[in-house]
């Protein structure tokens, strides 16, 4: 993260704790990156090792999530931090949240993986659930480089792009439902692959929630519940 997006302070020691969090959050980041491509790769080819390694690696990211949590409050316990550095260490204990069930998502779509015979792949939307999971890392790690450069205008193009994500998805439960009226004795497979489906929406809309709370950090600005234009809005300073 650039020293310009947090104020500096005549102490190194809390300019250092500012940095130090900023990069574990970033290497957290790494990790549900990880689970997520791992996971899809599980899900579209049925590689059931990756399933597995998706399954008992979620651990980490808990850890992690824990770690971070203890040092956002050692922050807000000895610094008493105030305006930009209250926002930033709140901003954090936000995103490592989102984060952590980020790794939680994919966690389960490595299990509905776990579940799935080849013939089920075979009869299932894959192109279409393996584009919706491309879109889906692509809105990660943008928000997630919003995030280490906290650049607010970045992060409302992320969050933009879950509308296209969420489109992906309705067109893929369509097109389950409609699977389910023409074949009923299919129900446990292609509610497993709805499930996965489901996970990997929620996965865009947590990242959209960091890109909301780099908009907070930046401009100061709760911008959630709010729409697009009045996040972008609020992002460039141009609210006429």
């Amino acid at each position: 993260m650039d020293k310009k997006g947090f104020s500096q302070h005549i102490s190194q020691q809390y300019n250092e704790e500012l940095e130090q969090i900023i990069n574990r959050v970033m290497t957290m980041g790494g990790l549900v990156e990880q689970q997520l491509e791992t996971a899809l790769v599980a899900l579209v080819e049925g590689d059931s090792e990756s399933g597995e390694r998706v399954v008992t690696s979620d651990y980490r990211v808990n850890a992690m999530e824990v770690e971070l949590d203890e040092a956002c409050t050692h922050v807000l316990a000895r610094r008493q931090p105030a305006a930009s550095d209250l926002r930033l260490v709140l901003a954090v204990i936000k995103t490592i949240t989102d984060l952590e069930r980020i790794g939680d998502e994919a966690e389960r779509v490595g299990r509905m993986a776990l579940h799935l015979l080849e013939e089920d792949r075979r009869r299932s939307p894959m192109g279409e659930i393996q584009s919706l999971g491309e879109q889906i890392k692509k809105m990660l790690h943008g928000a997630l480089d919003a995030f280490a450069r906290m650049d607010a205008e970045q992060a409302v193009k992320v969050a933009q792009e879950d509308i296209k994500a969420d489109a992906q998805y309705d067109a893929i439960v369509r097109h389950l439902v409609k699977y389910l009226e023409d074949h009923p004795k299919s129900v446990p497979p292609v509610l497993d692959i709805m499930w996965a489906a489901r996970s990997l929406e929620r996965i865009g809309d947590r990242s959209r929630n960091i890109c909301e709370y780099v908009v907070y950090f930046v401009r100061g600005k709760d911008v959630r519940h709010t729409s697009f234009e009045q996040m972008a809005a609020e992002a460039t300073g141009d609210r006429r």
